[in-house]
């Protein structure tokens, strides 16, 4: 039987601003997202018996139950008809970084599930379904630039498209707790979100130079608390603004993942290698993003 192979491409929150925490405990956010040419790879064998395996430079940081196998148990009992089968995750990606990697993962096993259903899938919520296994994995099902509000779960197209961003995205693979996101968002402290609060409408760029400057403008607002609970990010900040031909850099998510733009492919070539010789223990990846 053919197997169904989908990138899982890693998430990057371009800007992240909290607006306030809800009656629920969540926290209301509004996020410009995108996703890298770098990332994990699913592949599903369909009408094997279920099971998960991994493999790739980052499969021993993986522990506990994994998400790949729930979405897999979840899909088989609500969902009757679809096919499951044996996945296979080549995790390419560092673990608790910052860049939606189980979301990612379980975007991608979302997408080849429904191509591997043909016109059973159509039957199927699948936006519905993402979100039940995260707040993430509705925008990684899509894994495209979108404006995300809510926890997460409302999403927006660009108006008049996205252009792309060259990359490089740092990891310092420091040591971080378990629990990291919960206590970013404890030592953030965010106040409660206004009554009447309204999320605003998904922004527009004239162009490149137009995207750039709203990201300097709206920021990630996680940064300083993120920074608090991991330290090592504002020493991956600093050897990224140090580079020549640096645009922007910021943390992504609750990181500790962060990225620098630079004005073209080979600008960001140059500064992936050069970060790579001063600090060969960071995950260093030049890539696109878009």
């Amino acid at each position: 039987m053919t197997s169904f192979r989908e990138l899982a491409p890693a998430k990057i929150n371009l800007t992240l601003e909290v607006a306030g925490r809800r009656d629920d405990g969540f926290h209301e956010i509004r996020s410009l997202v995108a996703f890298a040419r770098a990332g994990d790879v699913v592949t599903l064998e369909p009408g094997a018996a279920r099971a998960l395996t991994v493999s790739g430079p980052f499969a021993d940081k993986l522990s506990g139950p994994n998400i790949l196998s729930r979405a897999l148990e979840l899909l088989a009992s609500t969902e009757a008809g679809l096919p499951t089968g044996s996945v296979h995750l080549e995790k390419n990606l560092p673990v608790a970084a910052g860049i939606g990697g189980g979301s990612a993962d379980a975007g991608a096993l979302l997408r080849v599930l429904r191509r591997a259903s043909g016109e059973a899938g159509n039957a199927v919520d699948w936006h519905r379904f993402a979100l039940t296994l995260g707040a993430d994995v509705p925008v990684c099902l899509e894994s495209r630039a979108l404006w995300m509000t809510g926890v997460g779960e409302q999403l927006a197209d660009i108006p008049d498209g996205f252009p792309v961003l060259h990359t490089v995205l740092v990891n310092p693979l420091a040591d971080v707790p378990a629990d990291k996101t919960a206590r970013v968002f404890r030592a953030l402290a965010a106040p409660r979100l206004a009554a009447h609060y309204g999320a605003p409408p998904a922004p527009r760029f004239a162009d490149r130079d137009g995207l750039l400057a709203f990201m300097r403008v709206c920021g990630n607002g996680l940064a300083p608390a993120a920074e608090a609970v991991v330290p090592e990010i504002g020493a991956v900040l600093a050897a990224l603004t140090s580079l020549p031909q640096i645009e922007y850099a910021a943390l992504s998510g609750a990181g500790p993942t962060c990225f620098g733009v630079f004005p073209s492919a080979e600008a960001a070539a140059a500064a992936e290698a050069a970060l790579a010789a001063a600090w060969p223990t960071w995950w260093v990846a030049a890539s696109d993003i878009g």
